[in-house]
């Protein structure tokens, strides 16, 4: 039997282990997958390319995009490599790094993302969700296997005028009824992306500032992401900026990591709505361990774009601080997809907003596209069209969250649950063990079902313990303490 089969055979069997588990007291076990996640090699050559011998300047100033990808090219072109900078600060527009190469940013090395627009080339990809044309990030692995980016340096984004960009065609968008579409006409370049791409490793660096999201893990696998640090509210609060987006990827390792930004912090993505439906790629075994979050929406966040699936996550030994919301779980009814296999322990949390949250029917105005008067079909952009078709059938878009394991988890926050379900799909078998909250409010939970939460106590900076608040009309098999 095939290594692979044996582990989908021990999956399977963990799976009926844990929905069979008692309602309090549970531990989550180990799971066979973890070991098999995060890039397998590295780039093993020691040559040395330097940027600086291909004419590139670290002066802030000169726009070095050619130089620096003449070098990657050549390291590339040689059997791999390292490519490497003298001390400076380099202004660059999309870089493309390739198999075999280390990209090093080492201490003293800032590189400086263009402030313009047509520095970075236009790419087919998927952002937020939809498959459509949009700017290459500042850093790309595309469609390569085996690359390192690393160091001690600093990669900043500079995105402050596509932030102030995004504000404006928002009010504009807004008075028109079109809030929905203005986040993917408003391009906006992502610091940095992992597509189509095998055993990449990002580890050491400091991320800032990106135009959008910050570092964006596309349709790939066995990626390692270790020890980076990004830090997206210096000198503004750029929207949509994004921590570490896996999208439809499989086997990724995320650990040692600290984040503060103006979006999500961890999340995990897997398309969006008629689109992520077609392209139907899951996002699965996944384990984020040993991370912080700081300023953000969600330490760790399964959504909202859930249309291929959301499955098979550990995240563990991570720490909220002053995040909007702890663990969040979000999708839409012309999403999609299950949510499902999801293992969260040993987790803490200090001033969050809202402890735990899930809901189905997530930020309307932002989440379902309505055309209004004035507009034709064949006169708006393909992207429009594609954000406009609906589900078809119309049920395949209900999204659903089942079977999540919450362990070990303490802190404080302002609201301990808001979990709401709809009527078209209940949240299922949510299950918490040895979780215990202060919390200014216990919260509520709605349209939801077979839930073991006796180890899940709420209480108020007195230590009273606070009753949450849960509609006997459309919960069932609720097991709360």
């Amino acid at each position: 039997m095939s290594f692979r089969k044996i582990v989908c055979l021990l999956a399977s069997l963990l799976y009926f282990a844990l929905a069979t588990l008692p309602a309090a007291g549970f531990t989550i076990p180990e799971l066979p997958w973890v070991q098999d996640v995060g890039a397998r090699t590295q780039p093993t050559s020691k040559m040395v390319v330097s940027a600086n011998d291909f004419g590139a300047k670290g002066d802030s100033v000169t726009l070095n995009t050619v130089a620096i990808q003449s070098a990657i090219d050549a390291c590339y072109a040689r059997g791999g490599g390292v490519v490497t900078f003298q001390p400076g600060k380099y202004r660059t527009g999309s870089l493309f790094v390739l198999s075999n190469v280390t990209l090093q940013v080492d201490q003293g090395v800032t590189l400086l993302g263009s402030q313009d627009l047509k520095d970075y080339k236009m790419i087919f990809t998927r952002v937020a969700g939809i498959e459509m044309e949009w700017p290459s990030a500042l850093i790309n692995v595309l469609s390569q296997n085996n690359v390192a980016i690393t160091g001690s340096g600093l990669i900043d984004g500079q995105g402050n005028p596509f932030w102030d960009k995004y504000w404006t065609m928002r009010r504009d968008y807004e008075s028109k009824g079109l809030r929905w579409i203005v986040d993917y006409d408003c391009t906006r370049p992502r610091l940095m992306l992992i597509s189509e791409s095998t055993n990449v490793t990002v580890k050491g660096l400091r991320l800032q500032r990106p135009g959008f999201w910050t570092l964006h893990i596309l349709y790939s696998s066995h990626v390692t992401v270790d020890g980076v640090v990004i830090r997206n509210n210096i000198g503004g609060h750029g929207p949509s900026t994004d921590g570490i987006d896996i999208d439809s990827s499989s086997k990724i390792l995320v650990q040692n990591s600290d984040i503060d930004c103006n979006d999500d912090n961890f999340c995990l993505k897997a398309g969006r709505d008629w689109d992520g439906l077609r392209v139907n790629r899951p996002c699965e075994y996944i384990v984020i361990r040993d991370c912080i979050s700081r300023a953000g929406g969600g330490l760790f966040t399964c959504g909202s774009e859930t249309s291929g699936g959301i499955r098979n996550v550990l995240a563990y030994n991570i720490k909220a601080i002053g995040t909007s919301v702890c663990l969040r779980f979000k999708s839409a009814l012309t999403r999609g997809g299950t949510v499902e296999n999801i293992y969260l322990r040993d987790i803490e949390m200090s001033n969050v907003g809202t402890a735990f949250e899930a809901t189905c029917n997530w930020n309307p105005s932002y989440s379902y596209s309505v055309m209004p008067q004035g507009y034709t079909w064949e006169s708006m952009p393909q992207h429009w069209r594609v954000m406009l078709t609906p589900p078809e059938p119309e049920e395949q878009g209900i999204p659903h969250f089942k079977n999540i394991y919450v362990q070990n988890i303490q802190g404080t926050a302002r609201t301990g649950i808001s979990a709401s379900g709809v009527a078209q799909t209940i949240l299922e078998h949510f299950n918490f063990s040895n979780v215990r909250i202060q919390a200014g409010r216990a919260g509520s939970i709605s349209y939801a079902s077979d839930w073991n939460s006796e180890g899940l106590v709420f209480t108020n900076a007195s230590g009273q313990v606070q009753a949450l608040s849960v509609n006997p009309q459309n919960t069932r098999n609720m097991n709360l303490k």
